[in-house]
Parts: structure tokens; C-alpha cells; sequence
């Protein structure tokens, strides 16, 4: 059975592959509402769909009945790859928000590749969201990894250093790093007391991240007056429980004391460096 079904093949300018799944590395919906929202600013159009039959047990992951016009339509969850050009840009960009399958890990990673491979990609960039020890009152931060050192060490990336139960992201990152496709994970902390969507101060954060490293826009300022209202309501209900705000406090000590990443702004020329060399190799 062929998973991927192309739907549209276009030359796209020396494309990276953007990638989020609903999930373990999703937390309160962070990273794959950012794809939704680049899907959507960047007028992206469909490329290929990764067919659900041989990745989902649909007990756990049940399709949708709706009612359209001419009837019951079956809604099959969705892993569907989208294209959108970036006139002001570099790169052009490779989209997938989805959600994570629950089976045959290797062979959606295999599928994933041939996406790649076949769009001439120059790299892939999974961004997640984990619930983690920040505070509501900073800015959310994110952290970078590859697995790849010489990635790592151009880009001012850290190296993975976690140790056990994984989801899709880590067995994607160590099959196409195998391949030799290069690629890197940014992820966002996102308040473990506040784990529940929407959060738009974690999909702002990344985006903004993200930006940085590619040079592409990713609209992240739109969402400034969200992550604002989202901060305000959380910290009316903070300041009512004062044993809340004490722990607040603690956190926001920590994170004032640490570096999240390095600065961001020669992170995109960074990037083209590698990738140049990457190209004349």
C-alpha cells in the first residue's frame, strides 16, 4: 500500500519542512496551532496527504460523521502536507500539522523522508510544546536541539541529552538524521499549571523562534493581543490563591537566573552558512 498520495508537486525555492503533531510533544496545542496559523497567513496549498488506514487505531482516534450537503461525510484524521511560498524569503516552506500516529512509527518516518527527498527539502524543523516550569509572567522560552554536532555547534543548538519513553518527533529526528537529512527540534515550556489549549504566548514564542532561525515571517506579532488577554486571565486567578502566587514567584527566580538559548539574530545566517556548505559538499 502506497501511504503518501500527492495531490499537487511544485518547484518550491529551496523549501524547509516545518513539522508539528498533536501529541505527547504538543502541550496545550502550542506548536501545532503555530503551523495552522502559517498554513492560513501564508495562503499554503495542499501537496500531499499521508493516507490514515496503515498509522491510526481509529478506536483511539476516532473519525468524525459530519453532515454536508450532499450527506454523511467520514472526517479520517488528517496528516495532510501543505506548500506555501515565501516571495520575501530564502525559503519556501513545507507544512504539516497533524497528529501523531499510533502506529508504524518507522514506516511514517520513512514516508516523511520520501517528502523530503522529493521536494528537494534542505531541512526539517519539528516544533513541539512540553509542559515544563515557567511562569505565566515571562516570556515562554524555547529551546533548540540537533542531534547532528556540526548543526548544533553552528547554530548554537544543544545536543539531545534526554533519556527515555519517546514519542514520533524522536524516532523521526534519529531516522532522518541516519539519512542524512539535516534536522532540528525547537520547543517551548509551557506553564505545567496551565497545560490546557489555547496558549498563545507558547505558539507566539515558537513562532517567534522559529522565525529567527529561518528568516521566513511567521506572523507571530498577530498574536501578540491573544497572549496578552491569555497572560491577564491567568494572572487574575494566580493573585487570588496566595499560595499559587508564591510558587509563581519561585519559578519566575529560576528562569531570571538561566539562559534559555542563545540571542537569535545571527541564527538565520547561521543557518544559510550550513546550508551552503551543506549544498557544495
Amino acid at each position: 500500500m502506497n501511504e503518501l498520495h500527492w495531490e499537487k508537486q511544485r518547484n518550491l525555492k529551496r523549501p524547509i519542512l516545518i513539522i508539528a503533531l498533536k501529541g505527547l510533544f504538543d502541550a496545550a496545542e502550542a506548536a501545532t496551532a503555530g503551523v495552522d496559523l502559517l498554513i492560513t497567513k501564508h495562503n499554503a496549498f495542499p501537496i500531499a496527504e499521508i493516507d490514515p488506514e496503515s498509522f491510526f487505531n481509529f478506536q483511539e482516534e476516532r473519525p468524525f460523521v459530519r453532515l454536508g450537503e450532499e450527506g454523511r461525510e467520514i472526517e479520517w484524521p488528517s496528516n495532510q502536507i501543505w506548500g506555501a511560498e515565501c516571495e520575501d524569503s530564502q525559503h519556501d516552506l513545507l507544512l504539516l500539522s497533524g497528529i501523531e500516529p499510533h502506529l508504524k512509527w518507522r514506516t511514517f518516518s520513512e514516508t516523511l523522508r520520501e517528502v523530503a527527498q522529493e521536494m528537494n527539502v534542505e531541512m526539517v524543523i519539528t516544533i513541539g510544546a512540553m509542559a515544563g516550569m515557567a511562569p505565566h509572567t515571562r516570556t515562554l522560552g524555547v529551546v533548540g536541539s540537533a542531534s547532528d554536532p556540526i548543526i548544533a555547534d553552528r547554530l548554537g543548538l544543544g545536543r539531545p541529552t534526554y533519556e527515555g519513553p519517546t514519542g514520533l518527533v524522536g524516532v523521526l529526528h534519529d531516522y532522518l538524521d541516519k539519512e542524512g537529512i539535516p534536522i532540528i527540534s525547537l520547543r517551548v515550556s509551557v506553564p505545567h499549571y496551565v497545560p490546557g489549549p489555547p496558549n498563545p504566548e507558547a505558539t507566539r514564542s515558537l513562532l517567534s523562534r522559529l522565525e529567527l532561525v529561518t528568516g521566513v515571517e511567521t506572523f507571530h506579532a498577530d498574536l501578540e493581543k491573544a497572549a496578552n488577554e491569555w497572560r491577564d486571565r491567568i494572572h487574575a486567578a494566580v493573585t487570588n490563591d496566595p499560595e499559587m502566587a508564591s510558587y509563581v514567584e519561585q519559578l519566575e527566580q529560576r528562569v531570571d537566573e538561566s539562559e534559555i538559548l542563545p540571542s537569535g539574530d545571527d541564527l538565520a545566517a547561521e543557518l544559510e552558512a550550513f546550508l551552503r556548505d551543506k549544498r557544495s559538499d
